[in-house]
This record gives C-alpha cells, structure tokens and sequence, in this order.
C-alpha cells in the first residue's frame, strides 16, 4: 500500500503540472528531500524519480511559465562559478571513481540553487516552497520523533525513519541539523502563512511538529543536534521582548527533562567536553589537521572525497578508576581514508581556498542581506512588510542553524542549504523590487484635479 500511495501521490503531482508547471517545482523538492524511491520497493526504485521531476520542473519553466520579473543576482552568478570549479577540480582528482560518484549528485544540488531563485516570482510561490520543505521534513521529523516517544530512541545510526540508509538528508547529524532549522519557517507559516491562514489548528500543528523536530536530536543521539538547539535558542532570544523570563522557562524546562532523557543520549553528549576520551571526536579533530596541512600543499583542493588520502595517528586516553586512584592510559590507534566531518574543512580539502571563499561569500552575502532587510523592514506599519520582515529573520535563523550544524558534520553540498539560498535570494529581490515600486509612486507627481466644467 506504502508503494502504491506513493506512486499515486507522485503521478498526481506530475499531472497537476501539465496546468500549473510551478507545482513541479514543489514535486522535485519533495523528491529531493524525502527520497520517494528509497521508501518504495517496487515501482519507484526502479525509475530515475530525481532526474524526471528535475526535467520536468527545468522544463515546464523554460516552455510554459511566465518569465516576468526574472531576474539574475550576484550569488546565482557565485554559485555557478562555484559549480564549475567543482567540476574542474573532478577532473584532477586521485580518486576519480569516488570523485565522479558524488559529483552526479552535487552538480544537481547546485544548478537547482541557479534555477530555483527564476521561479520564484511571487510571495506565493516562496511560500509554497517553504511549506513543501516543512511538511516533508516534518514527515521525517514525525516519524523519527513518535518512535523517540515509544523507545527512547534507537541511538546514533540506528533509529530508521522511513529508511534505513543515510542517504539525502537520512543520515542522523544531518536529519537532526535540518529538523532544528526549519522550526523558524514552521512558525513563520502559522503567524504569516496564507495558504493555510492561521487559526488555533495551525499553531496547534506548528507547535506539535516543532516539537517533533526536537525529539531527532534526541531519538539520533546526536551532539550536533543539541548544539543546533543551543543557537536556535540563543538566536530566538535575540528578539524576544522579556529575555530573562524566557531564559528562566527554558532553565526550567531543561531541568525537567533531563531526567526523562535516555541515558545513553546524556553519555553521549557528556563527551562534548572531554574529546581525548572519543574516538568518533578525536579522528575528527586529527582530519581537520591533516586537512588544513593537505590546504597548504595543494591549495586548489584535491576533487571530492579528498580524505581517502588521509593517514593519522590518534592518542585516545582511557580512564580507569578504582576507590580513590585513577588511572589514564593511552592508547595509540592507526587510522585512515576517515571523513572531514565538517561542511567547512570538506569544502577546503576539496575544493581548495578558492572554493572557500566562493562557498562562504555565498552564504554569508544572504546572512547579510536578511540582516539589512529586518532591520529595514520589522518596524513598518504595513502587514506585508512586517511579513517580510519576519521572513528574512526566519530564513537567517535557518541558515545559520544549518551552518552550525556544518560544523561538525560534511553536509556542504547538502540541497536543503541551497534551498535556504534560493529563497534568500528571490525573497531579497521581491524586497528590492517591493522597495523601489513604493519610491516610484512616491516620487510621481501628482495630477491636479480640475473643477468640473473648467476649459481645457
């Protein structure tokens, strides 16, 4: 039944874009994040799911959509430049065979980050991006979040959520990464959103779901998650009127749970301070050196998956005690071919200081300009604008989630970033265009009225 609904599903979205090609755009997006073929085990696994939506979407807005207001920015031009070192440092690399496999699906990512900003020429539309991205990561978030409730959860690279496979976005740092990022555009649909306006029922869900995606973290076991949920937490205070009654609920709040939390998620994340002790930390640590040295050498990058060159040593310290004596011993283990384990040093292994800089002036040009616009915007008298206003801040409080969880984890090619980057960029543009319609009315001048019956 599972197969089937989901070819149902997927077949109706298809033929409800031959009317309005946009809602391709939608459909290659749950496809992107929720990965259809993967939970299907006849129909859709055997089909190239991804590459027909992407046609089609590419498609329908090429031949049938309107091009009105399109317009090109200066990141879409970063992106593609940044795109194209991709595939030149592809074709340098030691490892061509690994280098290839994962360049089939980061050239994907990119070009859609290019295209996605062209069709968004409404609110409308952004909005019913947002919302495609909400609800299918929600779906995930739901799923992993009701078996967190029932079992505790399944610990790091165990608990399944609708697939057993770390492939997209279902591997448990990066599930648990994007889960706490989109908690903002949850809330901002329920007090803006217009597709379902808001009610009791919408805060009801957008409440209920924000907390399922709090419970992935939890269910993954995942120290990135809860640093995603520190800067989340610190980044809502920032606006929020009463601080300190608010820093004192999550105070209380934290204190109560904590003891309801599965003790092996509370051993886990004890290892955040003490990483000599973790090896899973340790090797981290040990890559992001060699990687730095490797950036020095060859400061061009190495191609994708560039670690499988790396060879370190790692001194884990192993504490032993018994009564009032406690013994450290260290223990020396070989170790190679290991993950960066970081958006940023996966970024410069791979593509070098000059990729770098392109991939970090791409995300750090939209923090800004969210910046500009919020304060521009948040204390206008016009709904509208306080709406955009409120947007830029959800989208900056997403993205910047997502880059803390980069930190620790290889997620710098991961689609959901990109997604964020098209709807900055189209939501900054719409902004502009908004901001320049306003000074062209103000500017214009007035038509004296005549009396009726006055001689021309």
């Amino acid at each position: 039944m599972t197969d089937l609904g989901l070819t149902a599903f997927l077949l109706a979205i298809l033929t409800l874009g031959t009317r309005r090609p946009f809602v391709w755009v939608l459909a290659f997006i749950y496809v992107d994040l929720l990965v259809p073929q993967l939970i299907s085990y006849r129909i859709l696994v055997h089909l190239p799911v991804s590459l027909i939506v992407f046609v089609a979407a590419f498609g329908g807005w090429l031949l049938l959509d309107e091009k009105e207001g399109t317009r090109f920015s200066v990141r879409q031009g970063m992106l593609l430049l940044f795109l194209i070192y991709c595939g030149l440092t592809t074709t340098q690399s030691a490892f061509p065979e690994a280098a290839w496999a994962k360049w089939s699906w980061v050239w994907k990512s990119l070009i859609w980050a290019v295209f996605m900003p062209l069709t968004l020429r409404t609110r409308l539309r952004s909005e019913a991006v947002i919302l495609t991205i909400v609800l299918t990561v929600g779906g995930i978030a739901i799923s992993a979040g009701i078996k967190t409730l029932a079992s505790g959860g399944g610990g790091y690279g165990t608990l399944a959520a609708f697939v057993s496979d770390n492939a997209g976005i279902y591997e448990g740092s990066t599930l648990s990464t994007v889960a706490v990022a989109i908690i903002p555009l949850i809330f901002w649909l329920a007090r803006f959103g217009t597709v379902f306006p808001t009610d009791w029922r919408v805060w009801t869900f957008a409440v209920a779901l924000a907390f399922a995606c709090l419970l992935v973290p939890v269910g993954m076991q995942t120290r990135t998650g809860l640093l995603c949920i520190g800067v989340l937490t610190m980044l809502a205070l920032r606006h929020a009127r009463r601080k300190a009654v608010w820093l004192g609920a999550i105070a209380l709040a934290a204190m109560v749970a904590i003891p309801f939390l599965p003790a092996q998620y509370t051993a886990r994340m004890e290892t955040i301070e003490a990483h000599q002790s973790d090896q899973s930390a340790s090797t981290r640590i040990a890559v992001w050196k060699w990687t730095l040295q490797r950036s020095f050498e060859q400061p061009f990058g190495g191609g994708f998956d560039a670690f499988l060159a790396n060879k370190f040593t790692v001194n884990i310290a192993q504490t032993e005690t018994a009564g009032s004596t406690t013994v450290v011993e260290t223990d020396q283990i070989q170790d190679e071919g290991r993950a960066f384990h970081s958006g940023y040093f996966e970024v410069l292994g791979e593509q070098g200081w000059p990729g770098l800089f392109l991939w970090l002036g791409v995300h750090i040009i939209g923090l800004v300009q969210m910046e500009l616009i919020k304060r521009r915007l948040r204390n206008s008298d016009e709904p509208r604008a306080r709406s955009d206003a409120a947007l830029a801040n959800a989208l900056q409080i997403s993205h910047l989630v997502f880059m803390t969880g980069a930190l620790f984890v290889g997620i710098a090619y991961q689609s959901f970033s990109y997604m964020i980057v098209a709807l900055e960029i189209a939501h900054g543009y719409r902004v502009k265009g908004a901001g320049a319609k306003a000074r062209r009315e103000r500017a214009a001048p007035s038509r004296a009225m005549k009396p009726l019956g006055a001689s021309s």
